[in-house]
């Protein structure tokens, strides 16, 4: 399946996001009105600049708990139809009741989606820095660097913003797998096909910057405009245009790219072949990481009791398993390198088994 055909059939997850976000501008206008009329009671300046401070505090704490945990989980409902998709090339009837199953049968409940979402996002944020060092140590004291190195801090921002989705998405594509030791492989998967991944996501910089900027000025126009006419203040119009310009990038924007992520991501995650070593390296870049390839081999001691599809569903992926004979195996705290019947790690002292 195309990004596109992919997108247009999960646009229901779209349409969710817009009416949270403009849920999300209805409260906080209705916050200003209720604020700033208290402050016009006082007849002071200062009064009205605090209840001000006060207003943007609020709407902060409104746009936390639709976005971070509503918002969240029809991320996770929309990652994991997309991931269905490209493994069995078929998007369900209704895709956000399949989404919102998928993730309660995956992760049992939210808090467990929550606790490997902050992992993977850490993991990569910390391994974005890394590469952001390494651009710094490149560039050097060159003539202009520091405005070379803000671009290309901006471009790792917006580009890398989208590749823990990618990572939590093939939670979903390798359901044989506890969830922690599949997002885990997942990271993996990022670090070695880095410079591809970056490359594809050259044109997501692009149109995400692009597109917000276009949707605040059209905003802006007919919130301006209306605002002149009925003689209200202009920054009022301003705040309200940046509100449903971000909107409409949470909604429509973000989605769009989200698929066009996943696409770069799942055509090189189910031919990638996992390398061991790179376990122990980024464990030592990330201390995420390491934390969560940690809670991925504790995990996987753990009996399943869940109730999975049928082995044959699931499409073989050409992956290494730590466990099989012969194969290095590693400190399930530092990713150290182990040998076979080591207590204890050399590296970090920590007890194996």
């Amino acid at each position: 399946m195309t990004a596109k055909e992919i997108y247009l059939k999960t646009l229901a997850f779209s349409w969710i996001k817009l009416g949270l976000g403009l849920l999300n501008i209805v409260i906080a206008v209705a916050l200003f009105a209720i604020l700033m009329s208290m402050s016009v009671l006082f007849k002071s300046d200062g009064v009205g600049a605090v209840m001000f401070i006060v207003w943007l505090v609020l709407v902060g704490v409104v746009n936390f708990v639709l976005n971070h945990y509503i918002g969240y989980l029809v991320k996770a409902g929309h990652v994991a139809v997309i991931a269905r998709a490209f493994k069995h090339g078929v998007i369900p009837d209704n895709p956000f009741v399949v989404g919102k199953d998928m993730v309660k049968e995956r992760f049992g409940t939210s808090n467990v989606y929550f606790v490997l979402d902050k992992l993977v996002a850490g993991s990569v944020k910390q391994l974005q820095h890394a590469l952001g060092r390494i651009t710094d140590g490149l560039l050097g004291a060159l003539p202009g660097a520091e405005g070379i190195k803000s671009v290309t801090n901006l471009f790792l921002n917006v580009s890398l913003g989208y590749i823990d989705e990618c990572c939590l998405g093939y939670t979903f594509y390798r359901h044989d797998q506890n969830p922690y030791k599949s997002a885990a492989d997942g990271v993996v998967i990022y670090a070695q096909n880095w410079k591809t991944l970056l490359k594809n996501a050259a044109k997501t910089t692009f149109v995400v910057i692009l597109s917000l900027v276009v949707v605040t000025l059209v905003a802006f126009i007919i919130f301006g405009s209306l605002f002149r006419l009925f003689g209200w203040s202009g920054f009022v119009a301003f705040i309200l245009s940046v509100l449903l310009a971000w909107t409409v990038k949470y909604a429509f924007i973000d989605s769009w790219i989200l698929v066009k992520m996943m696409c770069s991501y799942m055509q090189v995650a189910p031919t990638t072949v996992i390398t061991f070593d790179l376990y122990g390296k980024l464990s030592g870049l990330s201390g995420k990481f390491k934390e969560l390839f940690k809670r991925s081999g504790e995990e996987e001691s753990k009996p399943d009791f869940r109730t999975t599809q049928p082995t044959a569903e699931i499409p073989v992926v050409p992956i290494v398993d730590a466990n099989v004979d012969n194969q290095p195996c590693f400190c399930p705290s530092c990713g150290a390198p182990l040998t076979s019947g080591m207590l204890f790690c050399g590296n970090c002292g920590g007890r194996i088994g």
